[in-house]
């Protein structure tokens, strides 16, 4: 893959930035064509919600979820239908995002570290191309309290900030802004005021000649589940859910309850997207804006009986990522089966930017794949456990794996060996594990050798859980977990933990 090279300080403090725009483009092999010809740098709207699993959108295929915005923009998108995350679970993803990185190079492999700023980060690269940055809603990479003020020298590159580290209390939802150390109350349902505040940055920029990248991080549908817009939540009560078909009879009386709470934020959030692209048609910016939404992770609701995330199953990694291209350029609308990951979307965003990636990143630029090029149709992408902690921990079954999702299979193995395979194109709910079917073994054979492959070029050694710890420097508590209750635990900076 080609890209230009920078470490942090060079990149930070180089002018080659300054390159056209088009001339960018062409050295991430794009075709201005696609483009429209446009000569202006987009725009970036990038919204991700937390714990959203791919499965439940009216587009892909749920019954019973009411999603008409998400369905409309998915039509207008290209659609990465086997999108998943690297390591499910918040922290860990969002360090990848902002870094481009595997877990065991950012060091984020746990809850409530601090990430380092050893890497250039996406908005340090947007903003040193004259971009204005800004972030709205959940952050989780501070590692200093989930409602400890975040000084701006932490805030990797963001200009605009109404940021708290981690909240699940949705109506009564604490922020800081900017550098004032005096926290702030989002009015009502945090989604629905952090939303306006987007709608009003947009409206802003909208006369504006600079660039602009904003990021808005939603908290739902992340449990508790039943604490969305009662009107929402009393129309999912009324409404007859079809579970699937890999809940088990014990667990539907109570995942029923709980997945009418799920939709309910998921509703909300859809109605709070359809807000968003309407105020990008109304003031032209979708002309040239860049839309992406995603999650951090997906959420097993009860899925073999299980809840949240870790878990290497597809309720947990598969997440929605849309696409949709500004209306000027001359992207058409698809699904794209192969995978996308975590750690791609940083290179991925400044190649559509035609922007350079830094040497820090080591996801892959599919930037070319969404302006029309061919998909690799074999591509196998990284799933991790590097040390299961807090709601999935070893007395609730969590533990170490490795593996690869392509479009069609799932292969893991734990550190005793081969563990799960699924041929998730006969069989999506994963209840058959042919990892010991002899008709499947060359497939195996093929799957593993190809995770070895990942797992030299990401310098992962597959060590225990304890012995990363270890190695890292991490303090946890009896359950490997980083405490966020505990001050004593507050402020660790994550490093390096990969091979060489």
């Amino acid at each position: 893959m080609k890209r230009n090279q920078y470490n942090r300080r060079s990149f930070l403090k180089s002018t080659a930035l300054g390159l056209t725009w088009l001339v960018g483009c062409r050295s991430d092999g794009l075709d201005p064509a696609l483009l429209g010809g446009v000569h202006t740098k987009p725009n970036l709207l990038f919204v991700f919600a937390d714990q959203w699993r791919a499965q439940d959108m009216g587009y892909a295929g749920n019954p019973d979820i009411l999603t008409p915005n998400f369905d409309r923009l998915a039509d207008q998108s290209v659609n990465f239908v086997n999108a998943v995350s690297c390591c499910p679970v918040c922290s860990p993803f969002r360090a990848s995002l902002i870094t481009g990185q595997y877990p065991l190079t950012h060091g984020v492999f746990l809850n409530d570290l601090r990430l380092n700023n050893n890497a250039v980060s996406i908005a340090q690269v947007y903003r040193q191309a004259g971009y204005h940055t800004g972030y709205i809603g959940k952050w989780h990479l501070d590692g200093t309290g989930r409602s400890a003020f975040i000084p701006p020298e932490r805030h990797q590159g963001f200009g605009y900030w109404k940021v708290l580290e981690c909240t699940h209390n949705y109506n009564h939802s604490e922020y800081y802004e900017g550098a004032d150390a005096q926290k702030r109350i989002w009015p009502g349902y945090d989604a629905i005021a952090q939303t306006q505040d987007a709608q009003n940055y947009l409206k802003a920029r909208s006369d504006d000649q600079q660039p602009f990248m904003l990021f808005l991080s939603w908290g739902p549908p992340h449990a508790p589940y039943r604490t969305g817009p009662s009107v929402l939540l009393a129309q999912y009560d009324k409404k007859p859910l079809t579970l699937r078909k890999n809940v088990p009879e014990a667990s539907k009386e109570k995942a029923i309850r709980d997945t009418a709470g799920y939709y309910a934020h998921c509703t909300a959030l859809d109605q709070c997207m359809g807000e968003l692209l309407h105020t990008l048609t109304e003031t032209g910016l979708d002309r040239n804006t860049l839309v992406v939404f995603t999650s951090d992770h997906g959420d097993m609701l009860y899925s073999r009986g299980e809840l949240k995330k870790q878990r290497p199953y597809d309720e947990s990694i598969r997440i929605p990522f849309l696409v949709r291209c500004p209306t000027e350029w001359k992207v058409a609308p698809r699904q794209i089966k192969m995978p996308i990951n975590s750690p791609d979307i940083m290179p991925t965003l400044l190649g559509l930017s035609c922007l350079p990636v830094p040497a820090s990143v080591e996801g892959e630029n599919l930037a070319k794949v969404i302006s029309g090029g061919q998909p690799d149709s074999d591509r196998a992408v990284l799933i991790m456990c590097a040390s299961p902690f807090g709601q999935w921990t070893r007395d609730q079954g969590g533990k170490e794996y490795r593996g690869i999702r392509t479009a069609r299979y799932t292969y893991v193995k734990d550190l005793d060996g081969d563990w799960l395979l699924y041929d998730n194109e006969i069989d999506p709910w994963q209840q058959q594990n042919q990892i010991h079917n002899p008709a499947y073994r060359t497939v195996k054979q093929e799957l593993a050798s190809q995770l070895q492959v990942l797992l030299d070029r990401t310098g992962d050694e597959f060590l225990s859980g304890p012995e990363l710890i270890r190695r890292c420097g991490y303090r946890v508590d009896k359950k490997e977990t980083i405490n966020y209750q505990d001050q004593s635990s507050y402020g660790q900076v994550s490093v390096c933990c990969r091979k060489g």
